[in-house]
């Protein structure tokens, strides 16, 4: 299992657009990443202009295929405009609770 957060600040006022980029984004994930186990986009409270993401792979050759995927290089490409720092952090799970999966 691989897995990685990312935090991304907005330019202010960005967060309709970046939302909407999102939700594109994800009708190709859901439609056809079956190694990516979790795709979590969160809203951070009383931080209009942050947003934070939760990502979990079955492993790490699996979140290169993601990030090689139509859907994933449009919103890499698109946010720029939106988007005035992000910080990844990429994590090794060893216990956890998810559908189906077991450490």
């Amino acid at each position: 299992m691989f897995a990685l957060v990312v935090r991304f600040e907005l330019h202010p006022g960005c967060g309709a657009a970046f939302d909407a980029l999102m939700a594109r984004t994800l009708e190709g994930i859901r439609a056809v990443e079956p190694d990516t186990l979790v795709y979590v986009c969160c809203r951070v409270e009383d931080a209009p202009d942050s947003r934070l993401f939760m990502e979990m792979y079955t492993d790490r050759a699996a979140l290169d295929r993601h990030e090689r995927m139509p859907a994933t290089q449009r919103f890499l490409s698109e946010r720029t405009a939106l988007i005035a720092a992000s910080r990844v952090e990429y994590l090794a799970p060893y216990e956890y609770k998810l559908p189906g999966a077991s450490p």
